[in-house]
């Protein structure tokens, strides 16, 4: 509730509040935090409050997200305390002023920012859960519209593939990789766009991919792969009229090497599971991340390390604390250097 932040503690910045008398006693003790509520852009779809009497559902649905800053993995805000229900359009929450929007002197623009839907429903017998299920057929159902309304797609060749080439291996399917469409720029300059539009599509097992409802205008496309370091760029660049159903020929990425991977620990797949996440200090507690699983590191030490002639014995798990004693500079880390190595490779 409201009341329970003013009653609380503030901590070292204003959004942070110990709740020490709040409303539902279960929670005496936690953190308020708004940025605990954040998420990816392609996630960032429902979000709201549901009242208890009478039991009322106040919903923000937003159904696509190509007016998004960043790109699909950007962190933004979605409901917190106050009650507040955000629509994020523009931020730079997590990236700083990097993904902010600069403007050259007489420089035209013009963006559509949306459509959001505020959705607000009712049960009874607090029936909270059905309030749920329904605004989530909501979020289908208004994504269907929009998606007639928009019919302009990105279609593979029939039976074309977006392909990754491994180094040292026979070429394979990029499976589920991520492939969008951004205004024009370098590889991952998508990651910083702001003043324009994003439409990202997930590849199937096989790396095909399809890239529909866009809008017109001139775009690259972009994709990265799970599990494969660094970022892809399409060219030419891609020209998008009013009913245009382009069909692209077999894609290849070659994944930048400087020679054989040594080993790998981690996933190259931009999310943070390999992390080591600590116990959190019991004052600074918020249960509703609590109970999951966590990466324990485990920390070895190898001495005498040959690159080329190697064996690790006694590690359980790829995600590992690494001492490495006597090796010298290998170019990925320096000898009797303690460091932490998480979602990369090292190639020597």
């Amino acid at each position: 509730m409201p009341e329970d932040r003013i009653r609380g503690v503030a901590l070292d910045y204003p959004e942070a509040v110990r709740l020490t008398n709040p409303t539902n006693s279960l929670l005496k003790g936690e953190v308020d935090d708004r940025y605990q509520y954040s998420r990816e852009n392609k996630d960032n779809q429902v979000h709201g409050w549901i009242s208890d009497n009478p039991t009322v559902g106040f919903w923000m649905i937003t159904p696509r997200n190509e007016f998004r800053t960043g790109g699909p993995h950007k962190q933004d805000l979605t409901s917190h305390v106050g009650p507040i229900a955000l629509p994020m359009f523009v931020s730079t929450h997590y990236a700083r002023k990097d993904v902010g929007m600069k403007f050259k002197a007489g420089e035209q623009w013009k963006k559509v920012f949306g459509p959001v839907f505020i959705y607000l429903n009712s049960a009874s017998n607090n029936q909270k859960s059905a309030l749920w299920q329904n605004t989530k057929s909501q979020k289908l159902e208004a994504g269907h519209t929009i998606f007639h309304n928009h019919q302009i797609s990105l279609i593979p060749t029939n039976g074309a593939q977006s392909v990754v080439n491994y180094f040292g291996q026979n070429s394979m399917p990029a499976a589920h990789a991520q492939v969008g469409l951004a205004p024009p720029g370098n590889e991952g300059s998508w990651q910083y766009e702001s003043k324009g539009y994003q439409f990202w599509s997930h590849a199937d097992g096989e790396g095909n991919f399809w890239i529909k409802g866009v809008r017109p205008g001139n775009y690259n496309l972009f994709a990265w792969v799970p599990g494969t370091i660094g970022d892809y760029k399409y060219d030419p660049s891609i020209g998008i009229a009013p009913g245009s159903n382009i069909k692209l020929n077999n894609l290849v990425y070659k994944a930048p090497r400087a020679g054989p991977t040594v080993w790998e620990i981690g996933i190259a797949d931009r999310v943070a599971t390999e992390f080591f996440i600590p116990d959190p200090n019991p004052s600074l507690v918020n249960h509703l991340y609590n109970g999951f699983d966590k990466f324990r590191a485990l920390e070895h030490t190898i001495v005498g390390f040959n690159p080329y002639n190697y064996m690790l014995k006694h590690i359980n798990k790829m995600h590992i604390y690494v001492r490495i004693a006597g090796l010298g500079n290998t170019g990925c880390g320096t000898a009797t250097q303690k460091y932490i190595l998480a979602k990369t490779s090292c190639t020597l």
